[in-house]
């Protein structure tokens, strides 16, 4: 077996999500089960070896001791000169990322990123360009569509369980503390504009990319955006303006005529299986998909309701859908798309999920404000470089 090492510079591993799930539950898992086997007749293992970037050397040092890490650094522009360096991953705030991106871009790094890619559609296509252009291996994280919930709910897509499908329904959100008599789930800059915070351009990028890949290109949208609440503490507990949407709801067309809604909230109490779910509607079989489950409902099996608001409910309609099985083994999504980005570093292997995709996320969340401050309905491009 012959071990060969990937040099990653990470940035933003001090955050929750470059911490927990790319750090811990991907690139030292993978390192965990002892590297990834490449497949290619060659016994050769890929070795991922993270240097921790950011900008609290306490906080690196603190997480590199840790981990039995040995390098890190606060200077950037010092790591993206090294040459041994191979791959730059950005798990930064969404307003220092662009910048960031574009230096390892000029630095000739293969490039895999949190999103969305730029805080304009302007700048996302033009690094998709640059990267293009430099002729570097570039990869978004788009870890929903690795989810089990969507994995289950991709089988009955290919396997024609639907029929046509007719709508998706989604439902996403919790209530976010405010911060003052109990602390916040999520930082402060999330809720200021000013910082690129916001629900809109948080989550129409993931949006985006599921209905992209599991219905259809999104060819419309009309949303709604809103501050519920407009106050918040931060992590010194000093009240501020929450500048940014908070709530989002939204209406895209899809190519092939289906129509999804889907709603957004960081103040919407939780009354589901699951934080997310989808209910997909088609003339042969509904279902509805979360994070980990999926339960569905076929034509032949669906019962046949009636109106009366005079009599109670006797049955559970809950209890009328089946449970579909995992019958695979489902890694952690975020680790499955490092795998895979990975590969496509070493071997070349074909990888889809790339910055003009990315892109597309960020059109998408500009479109859909752009929406919401006219009040009306607006056509999707298809995007090309």
């Amino acid at each position: 077996m012959t071990r060969k090492t990937v040099r990653i510079a990470m940035n933003g591993v001090t955050g929750r999500m470059g911490y927990r799930q790319h750090l811990v539950r991907s690139v030292l898992a993978i390192r965990e089960q002892g590297g990834l086997d490449l497949g290619d007749g060659t016994g050769t293992v890929l070795w991922p070896e993270p240097v921790l970037v950011g900008r609290r050397e306490r906080a690196l040092k603190d997480l590199a001791a840790r981990h039995g890490l040995s390098e890190w650094s606060t200077d950037l522009d010092a790591v993206l000169a090294d040459d041994t360096i191979d791959i730059y991953f950005d798990a930064q705030v969404t307003s220092a990322r662009e910048e960031a991106l574009r230096k390892a871009v000029a630095a000739g790094k293969h490039v895999y990123t949190e999103k969305p890619t730029a805080t304009g559609l302007a700048a996302a296509l033009e690094l998709a360009r640059l990267a293009r252009d430099a002729g570097i291996k570039h990869g978004v994280v788009q870890d929903k569509i690795f989810l089990p919930g969507l994995l289950k709910l991709k089988r009955l897509i290919d396997g024609g369980f639907f029929g046509e499908i007719l709508s998706v329904r989604g439902e996403f959100g919790y209530w976010v503390f405010e911060g003052d008599w109990q602390s916040a789930q999520r930082p402060s800059w999330n809720y200021r504009a000013e910082d690129g915070g916001g629900i809109v351009v948080d989550m129409f990028p993931h949006w985006e990319y599921v209905l992209h890949e599991l219905f259809g290109r999104v060819t419309t949208v009309q949303s709604h955006v809103t501050t519920h609440i407009p106050q918040r503490w931060d992590e010194q507990g000093k009240p501020y303006a929450a500048t940014a949407d908070d709530a989002a709801y939204g209406i895209f067309q899809l190519e092939g005529g289906a129509v999804a809604q889907i709603n957004s909230s960081w103040a919407v109490r939780v009354n589901r299986d699951e934080l997310v779910e989808f209910q997909v509607d088609g003339t042969h079989g509904s279902a509805v998909a979360g994070l980990r489950n999926c339960r569905v409902q076929h034509r032949s099996t669906t019962p046949k309701p009636v109106w009366n608001p005079d009599l109670p409910v006797t049955h559970s309609f809950r209890d009328q859908w089946q449970e579909v099985p995992d019958n695979d083994t489902f890694d952690n999504g975020f680790k499955a798309q490092w795998e895979l980005f990975l590969r496509h570093v070493a071997l070349d292997e074909p990888y889809t999920w790339d910055l003009l995709a990315g892109a597309r996320g960020v059109q998408l969340a500009e479109l859909g404000l752009k929406s919401a401050a006219e009040g009306r309905r607006y056509d999707v491009p298809e995007l090309s470089l």
